[in-house]
């Protein structure tokens, strides 16, 4: 059932520790039994794509909101009816499935409107006008098929009016009868048949009889008149005429409608505006899916969520707050994220979400495929950036080995196939590189956002300082940021470069002082965003307030 799916994601502008950290813990609960999905919210940088391709994992899916649309709740199934179903037909599955209503679609499946048991009432219970204007409307085919008749004869040159006389008289009687282009039901009486026929009826309906005279069947076709045999009594007959109209010709076109994609809580104040028990829902080409009533929306269950990599609000999916968070597996310090009820929450001191997921098949004695080791140790790899950032501990090296022997790498020559593609700038336009890796932040009341590029050396940024200052201004002001830092950090020289935009735009330099005369010095042993940039930044901020 879909409410039992568990989405695990990453954080926002995912980096190669938040995807592969989703998919290894992924997996880990899929074989646990669990129903467990992996998830991004954004697009892959390069390395990322690098080490999936490599080792043969495929893109999680994108994960867009964590709110529960109607596509991922429990509703009806999707019974429909077709234009040309009569009323007596519908009335019959009405009953036999329970229903109270059904959607009509055309050949493809396409909704084109709804017809209740109220619609369906109006026939019965409404003013005669409205019969007949539906018989009126109505082919002589459903006629008989709806009073289980046999048709004698049918004429091309139909005159009917909708209106109906039942007359089981005897000719004497009938003169007092206007039947012109009437549908008239008769007993089984040919002289009274031969003179309806003659008054000019419009469909003649023989009941408790088994077969017409030729004379009454050759005065038919000289005066385009109808002929069928009911399968019912004269009572019944009546009745059921009535309800051999299509459902296309009552059915309600403004149709109250949901799309599927749309979220439940949208969906249940929009209910609130109307009385309807149940409501079609459509996809973007109005196919019908299903039915929903408010019980299906008071009934639903909220996405059940697992957060790896954050856990802060700003940095993870869009209507976090409204979802089931089941756990949160991460490295970063504790920020705001609030539950209803207790949580697995585990956060370690450690460099590297990865490295905590593979703890975690090692605690359960859960074997790790050779691929996946791969994975999990290019992950570790990319967050530590190769053991040298601050972060990095022991037991990331320690961990970081024995899936390098599962996977039969050697770390040196892996890490340096896998940083050669994620610090490859040329081949990325400015815009992409302000965006591969950045995270927000709220420091000081300011809203700040940091974006770390990994780069061969800094000097390569130097070839793109204009376009980037220029994009980074306009970034800063479409984001309304107080402050925006991308940080280039250079693995083999062992340090960053800062570039700023924003009113708070100082802030990083006062963190991080230029040397004199220079724009942008360069900081031997500052590799780490989360343990280095973060806490000097946040002070610097600070006791510039005070």
């Amino acid at each position: 059932m879909k409410k039992d799916i568990v989405y695990i994601t990453g954080h926002r502008h995912p980096d190669s520790d938040s995807i592969i950290s989703a998919i290894a813990y992924a997996l880990f609960k899929q074989r646990k039994g669990i129903r467990a999905i992996p998830c991004r919210l954004g697009e892959l940088n390069a390395e990322t794509k690098y080490l999936l391709d490599r080792f043969g994992f495929e893109e999680p899916m994108l994960f867009e909101d964590a709110r529960a649309t109607l596509d991922e709740i429990e509703m009806d199934e999707p019974l429909t009816i077709s234009p040309t179903t009569t009323i007596y037909e519908t009335l019959q599955m009405m009953n036999e499935q329970n229903k109270q209503s059904y959607g009509v679609v055309n050949q493809k499946g396409q909704l084109l409107g709804m017809v209740t048991k109220s619609d369906l009432a109006t026939v019965g219970l409404g003013d005669t006008a409205v019969g007949i204007a539906l018989l009126r409307e109505t082919p002589i085919e459903n006629i008989c098929r709806t009073i289980n008749g046999r048709m004698i004869y049918d004429d091309p040159k139909l005159h009917f009016n909708g209106k109906v006389s039942i007359i089981a008289m005897t000719e004497t009687r009938l003169a007092n009868y206007d039947v012109q282009d009437r549908l008239v039901v008769l007993g089984n009486d040919a002289k009274a048949q031969k003179t309806a026929i003659t008054k000019g009826a419009g469909i003649l309906i023989v009941v408790w009889s088994d077969s017409i005279d030729d004379e009454v069947l050759e005065l038919a076709k000289l005066h385009h008149c109808p002929i069928i045999i009911s399968g019912h009594g004269t009572m019944n007959t009546s009745r059921y005429l009535y309800f051999s109209p299509s459902v296309k010709l009552l059915m309600k076109r403004d149709v109250v409608s949901f799309n599927m994609d749309e979220f439940v809580e949208d969906v249940g104040k929009k209910m609130l505006k109307t009385r309807y028990r149940s409501y079609p829902v459509v996809d973007n080409d109005n196919h019908l899916k299903g039915y929903i009533s408010r019980f299906h929306i008071l009934d639903h269950h909220n996405k059940k969520v697992i957060l790896v990599d954050h856990n802060e609000y700003s940095q993870s999916v869009k209507g976090i707050e409204a979802a089931d968070l089941l756990e949160v597996v991460d490295h970063h310090r504790v920020c705001d994220i609030i539950t209803s009820r207790p949580i697995s929450f585990r956060n370690e001191i450690i460099g590297s979400t990865a490295s905590i997921i593979t703890s975690i098949y090692m605690e359960n004695q859960m074997d790790i495929a050779k691929d996946l080791a791969g994975l999990l140790l290019g992950a570790i790899l990319s967050d530590t950036l190769k053991f040298r950032s601050p972060t990095t501990t022991a037991k990331d090296i320690g961990i970081a080995k024995t899936l390098a022997d599962k996977a039969g790498l050697d770390i040196d020559v892996f890490a340096k196939e896998m940083f050669k593609v994620s610090s490859n700038i040329s081949q990325k336009s400015v815009h992409d590189l302000i965006n591969q890796d950045i995270k927000r932040f709220e420091i000081d009341d300011n809203v700040v956002m940091i974006g770390q590029v990994i780069v061969s050396s800094v000097g390569e940024v130097k070839e793109i300082e204009g376009e980037l200052q220029k994009e980074l201004d306009e970034f800063t002001r479409n984001k309304g940021l107080d402050l925006c830092v991308i940080v280039f950090t250079s693995i083999l020289e062992n340090g960053s470069i800062f570039y700023s935009s924003g009113d708070k735009a100082q802030a990083i330099f006062d963190a991080f002082p230029n040397e004199k005369e220079e724009e942008h010095s360069f900081h031997e042993d500052v590799l780490s965003r989360k343990n280095q940039i973060v806490p000097t930044l946040s002070r610097a901020m600070l006791n510039a307030l005070g």
